[in-house]
């Protein structure tokens, strides 16, 4: 299985187990010039913006490592995009969290950065 297409699982099973969390999915892999977001969510009437990493195992680090300063200001960049292509938040406060996959756990973390 390539890359792609197992980022792509992983996303759905993050996506589904964030909805198990109680979240609303908006929209998965957002795309902007510059910039892509995994999923877009809605956690009560908080506008939610996540990045999703998966790692087979921790060889390489733990998957949420991967989210440095500069893939943050890349999801930045994108939500902005986001938000401008649909008039703003709506008054919703927003965040950003991450959901790491490391092997078959799955962790979330809210307001990552």
């Amino acid at each position: 299985m390539n890359k792609r297409t197992e980022g792509s699982i992983r996303e759905h099973l993050a996506a589904a187990y964030l909805a198990e969390q109680g979240l609303t999915i908006l929209e998965h892999n957002f795309r902007a010039p510059g910039g892509e977001i995994d999923l877009i969510a809605l956690d009560g009437n908080t506008l939610v913006f996540v990045e999703v990493k998966y790692r087979k195992d921790g060889r390489m680090g733990l998957p949420e490592e991967a989210v440095t300063v500069r893939k943050q200001r890349t999801i930045r960049r994108t939500a902005a995009a986001y938000l401008s292509e649909h008039g703003g938040s709506g008054g919703r406060p927003c965040r950003f969290d991450v959901v790491a996959v490391l092997g078959e756990k799955i962790s979330w973390i809210p307001n990552a950065f």
